[in-house]
């Protein structure tokens, strides 16, 4: 499986490096804001973005699925997922979801994991997970998970963020350099130990 790989519109492969240290106390809290693309609370088109909660489970099980199919073309184990991603929302992982909700909807979704950097004395935020909804690309829902997570990010003091690309997927890089990520400086190197469970 080719971790990493990104959908068509920017939407990233379900998999990140892994987490070398447990996020502290204060990074696995969930904002209980609400935020739209500008900061704000409910945009004028009713969209928000908030912190998942186990009631988003179904809907981001399967913006998971539908992110493996079509950026790596392979159907993922639902048991297996489902009680990875329940992980995460009960909090017995460190990681956390952000959705993108309209009309009582998930219409996008982006998950953060922590990587601790010794050189900076503070965490590093990884973005993986990304996926929206075909209807609702292009209308900046991806920028808004972004910018949240951004916000967040600063406020808890990390270091700053990170994604990893597929080479071959131009698209994508364009995405993010336009939101001021930068693609020139680091490469990721693997050793993966299994494969995430598929179904035939």
């Amino acid at each position: 499986m080719r971790e990493g790989r990104e959908g068509q519109d920017g939407q990233e492969g379900r998999e990140g490096p892994p987490t070398r240290r447990s996020a502290p106390a204060r990074s696995r809290r969930r904002s209980r804001t609400e935020h739209d693309a500008s900061g704000g609370g409910a945009g004028r088109d009713g969209r928000v973005i908030r912190a998942a909660e186990v009631r988003d489970l179904d809907e981001i099980v399967a913006g998971n699925v539908a992110l493996a199919e079509e950026s790596e073309g392979v159907r993922l184990d639902l048991n297996t997922l489902r009680a990875g991603v329940r992980a995460l929302l009960d909090g017995r992982a460190p990681g956390r979801y952000w959705v993108a909700a309209q009309d009582g909807s998930v219409i996008g979704q982006l998950l953060i994991t922590f990587e601790w950097s010794d050189w900076r004395n503070c965490m590093v935020w990884w973005i993986q997970s990304v996926y929206v909804i075909p209807a609702a690309r292009r209308s900046g829902v991806f920028r808004a998970l972004y910018e949240h997570a951004r916000r967040e990010a600063h406020a808890e003091g990390a270091g700053g963020l990170r994604l990893y690309v597929d080479v071959t997927n131009s698209r994508a890089q364009s995405v993010y350099a336009a939101l001021g990520m930068k693609g020139d400086h680091y490469r990721v190197f693997e050793d993966m130990f299994a494969e995430p469970p598929r179904t035939a």
